[in-house]
């Protein structure tokens, strides 16, 4: 009799998002990964990775199970749920469970865990956090080797469970940057980054369209899940999350290249000379620049970094990895999962997501403030002044060139926002055309444009009369 209990069977209570419901006694002779995890989690959206890894290495006997357990309101909605399935490219079944209750069965205790079932269907441990890869391989390959020994394995692939979005020219664009004559586009679900001008019709293409991590001409590179983007000195630099780097793509020739990351997560540390040697970076999502350095926003161990383009050094600049609400100096500050950032003269401002929130620093001092937000679990649709403002999971910002304002993507209220710097608080702009978790802007003064991320499409929206454009995003 094996020491371990009998894993919990899935409450009827789920809902699944992109397959029939889903039995434990059903997996026997299968090693199971439940993984718990929820949409707007960056650590989440790593294990998710590692565990499509586990899934080819031991296709023949593993099967994963996630388990969505919202953080936010937003979260309890199943189709949202499902689109965020899609964008992360998850390819087996998932359950919505809005009110934890399979979480409290298992006795999680933080996002993301994974809880391992043997081939008995016995709760063998209960991994917790990201960055375990290796270890989650090696419980697995020893689980499933146990069976093999015992005679229960049963040597089948696990069947992958797809609900497929509509075919559209965009797939979840998540990034914008605007030059003088240029709209450049993150295509994130299609691994690709677009040019545009301003009206929307598509010059030039950067990515295959296939994820991949592959330098050289445009149309052969390879991106993974693009986002952030920023262009100086005709130079457009991608933060290409789901790989873990910093792509550049030089505009007069269209030739892609990586500046930092490996290509794979992992801790980042400071270099002197980030060229040489290994620098790794976790889930770079925004990014910024004053043509001497570039300001990195790194998702997932909740810091903001600087790379000087000249020197090479790269080092923190805020943010201790401890993911919390704290203002103070540099990296003695707590962040939550830094996301879109723009440097306005002086100072850099980012949405701080995971506590729906806008922060602000000075490069050269080191402070961080926060302008709207006061915890990792405090969120909302308020308007008004700092103490009344609420947003819901924002993800970008841009400052508008013609007046003193921050407009916010902010993503679970479906929503933009405007944050005037010199009084008057968070103000909502109405929209005729619905917005679908919106995750990027980019800003003329004249117009705004918007990624209305969960509907596959930009927006133009005339400032002055708040005419919507849906843009062709055609050649």
């Amino acid at each position: 009799m094996s020491e371990f209990p009998l894993a919990p069977d899935l409450p009827q209570e789920l809902s699944w998002v992109n397959c029939s419901p889903q039995r434990l006694n059903a997996q026997r002779g299968r090693v199971v990964a439940l993984v718990f995890w929820h949409a707007a989690s960056a650590n989440s959206a790593n294990v998710l990775a590692d565990l499509a890894r586990a899934l080819m290495r031991f296709a023949d006997g593993l099967s994963v199970i996630g388990i969505h357990v919202p953080k936010f309101d937003a979260q309890r909605d199943d189709e949202r749920v499902a689109r965020a399935v899609n964008r992360l490219g998850v390819r087996f079944p998932v359950a919505n469970d809005p009110d934890a209750v399979a979480w409290q069965h298992y006795g999680i205790a933080a996002w993301p865990s994974v809880a391992l079932i043997d081939a008995e269907g016995r709760l063998t441990e209960v991994i917790a956090g990201d960055q375990q890869s290796e270890l989650l391989e090696e419980r697995i390959g020893a689980l499933l080797d146990d069976a093999g020994e015992r005679g229960l394995r049963v040597y089948e692939v696990a069947a992958p469970a797809l609900r497929p979005e509509p075919i559209r020219p965009l797939a979840f664009p998540r990034g914008l940057a605007l030059t003088a004559d240029r709209l450049y586009v993150s295509d994130t679900g299609h691994h690709r980054v677009l040019e545009c001008d301003h009206e929307g019709l598509v010059l030039r293409s950067f990515g295959s369209g296939n994820a991949g991590w592959i330098d050289g001409p445009g149309f052969q590179a390879g991106f993974n899940a693009p986002v952030g983007l920023v262009v100086t000195k005709n130079v457009l630099y991608v933060a290409d999350s789901a790989n873990h780097a910093i792509r550049r793509v030089r505009l007069e020739t269209g030739v892609v290249d990586t500046v930092l990351g490996k290509g794979r997560g992992g801790i980042p540390r400071a270099s002197a000379n980030a060229l040489v040697g290994e620098t790794l970076l976790d889930r770079p999502w925004g990014v910024a620049s004053d043509g001497a350095r570039l300001f990195i926003s790194m998702s997932a161990s909740n810091q903001i970094w600087e790379f000087d383009l000249t020197s090479f050094g790269f080092r923190p600049l805020a943010g201790s990895s401890r993911l919390g609400l704290g203002d103070g100096n540099g990296v003695l500050a707590e962040l939550a999962q830094p996301a879109g950032m723009v440097l306005v003269q002086d100072t850099l401002y980012w949405c701080d997501s995971q506590t729906s929130a806008v922060r602000s620093m000075k490069p050269r001092t080191g402070e961080v403030q926060t302008l709207i937000g006061h915890s990792l679990f405090e969120y909302g649709n308020e308007e008004g002044d700092r103490e009344l403002a609420r947003l819901q999971f924002p993800l970008d910002l841009t400052m508008d060139p013609t007046a003193p304002m921050l407009w916010i993507a902010d993503a679970y209220n479906d929503a933009i926002g405007a944050w005037h710097l010199e009084g008057g608080g968070l103000v909502r702009f109405p929209f005729e055309h619905a917005l679908d978790g919106p995750a990027a802007v980019a800003s003329s003064g004249a117009h705004l444009w918007i990624a209305n991320t969960d509907a596959h499409e930009v927006l133009r929206m005339d400032v002055a009369t708040g005419e919507i454009v849906v843009l062709p995003m055609t050649s």
